[in-house]
């Protein structure tokens, strides 16, 4: 019998490359979206790459409000949670982002519990990792899955902090869970994520800069010196369905990063490199960053990451899943192979 799969935000990027992964692995797939009129988008988008035949289909939730979770994860294997909102624009409200990323996650893992779900593989990020650098005012280092950023921290933005919260409430969950009722968990922290859009929304963070980056329109003209880890979308959709699954990766941290630190100058010359010739690889300096953020809150929301180079330890990922990354470069030019045709 085909094993079903619910995958919150099926619609976001790496949740349609999460469907893809899971239809080419004979599941079953339930996609979940805020607003259904986003069904044929999310469709046309998987179809270049699987025909779904009958296992997709499309079910309406809402992080906030219980309305369908008993329904969508009925008779569901397991749950991949990679809904949530995601800027680093700052909200004049922070429950903009706590609520949906914590409350959300608890809902996920609650409706999980009661339908026996065998397993929640939900995305966190390596930010819940990255906030022991900025505050050791040291430049660099590397972080792993023993870290943890404090989200009390006055050097971290909203979304960092929402993130860490959502992902130690959930840890908190799992380890006060009857046993007699008890499901599985396993979270992927994620880098920045890049890749290959399929559906041609540009609407997030990495597609949205790799757009403003080819058509020269990126924010001040300049680029933001910070290094962070990187994701290719394809690796973590691969590492959460194999998570589902693989006993060693339950009650894990995992981390399907880059080898080493990325910054926005690398993703900039690799393009330059390949003929891009509208983006530019002047770099910002960070006084001027630090100034634009009084005004700007996009800007503001990037001054934590501003001037550092940040890499995580992915050995313990590599192991159980005997995996390599995709190299970074493929992976920023099949990004920019994808958006083209948007310009």
């Amino acid at each position: 019998m085909t094993k079903k799969v619910l995958v919150t935000g099926v619609s976001g990027f790496l949740g349609h490359h999460c469907a893809v992964e899971l239809l080419k692995n004979g599941y079953h797939v339930k996609g979940s979206l805020r607003n259904l009129d986003k069904q044929d988008e999310v469709m046309n988008g998987i179809r270049k790459e699987i025909e779904p035949k009958d296992n997709l289909d499309f079910v309406k939730l809402d992080l906030l409000n219980d309305d369908g979770w008993d329904d969508a994860v009925k008779d569901c294997d397991y749950v991949l949670h990679t809904a949530a909102p995601f800027s680093v624009v700052e909200p004049n409200d922070e429950n903009e982002y706590i609520l949906p990323i914590r409350d959300g996650s608890i809902r996920v893992l609650k409706f999980s519990q009661k339908a026996r779900v065998k397993r929640v593989v939900l995305t966190s990020s390596a930010v819940t990792m990255m906030g022991v650098i900025y505050d050791s005012n040291e430049d660099s280092g590397i972080v792993s899955s023993k870290d943890w950023t404090d989200p009390d921290s006055k050097k971290i933005n909203t979304y960092i902090k929402a993130k860490t919260l959502g992902e130690k409430a959930a840890w908190n969950f799992i380890k006060n869970q009857p046993d007699n009722s008890s499901i599985e968990m396993a979270v992927i922290c994620a880098g920045g994520i890049y890749g290959p859009s399929l559906t041609g929304n540009l609407s997030g963070f990495s597609l949205k800069g790799i757009h403003r980056m080819l058509t020269g329109h990126f924010k001040m003209a300049m680029i933001p010196p910070a290094g962070i880890p990187m994701s290719d979308v394809r690796d973590l959709a691969k590492i959460h369905v194999l998570a589902m699954t693989e006993e060693k990766a339950n009650g894990k941290r995992l981390i399907p990063t880059s080898n080493s630190a990325y910054s926005f100058m690398d993703i900039a010359k690799i393009l330059k490199e390949n003929g891009y010739s509208k983006v530019s690889t002047k770099k910002a300096p960070i006084f001027m960053i630090k100034l634009m953020s009084l005004f700007d809150k996009e800007v503001k929301g990037m001054v934590p990451i501003v001037g550092n180079s940040i890499s995580a330890d992915n050995t313990e990922t590599k192991e159980i899943f005997e995996w390599e990354p995709i190299p970074f470069k493929k992976t920023v030019l099949d990004c920019a192979k994808s958006i083209e045709n948007q310009i």
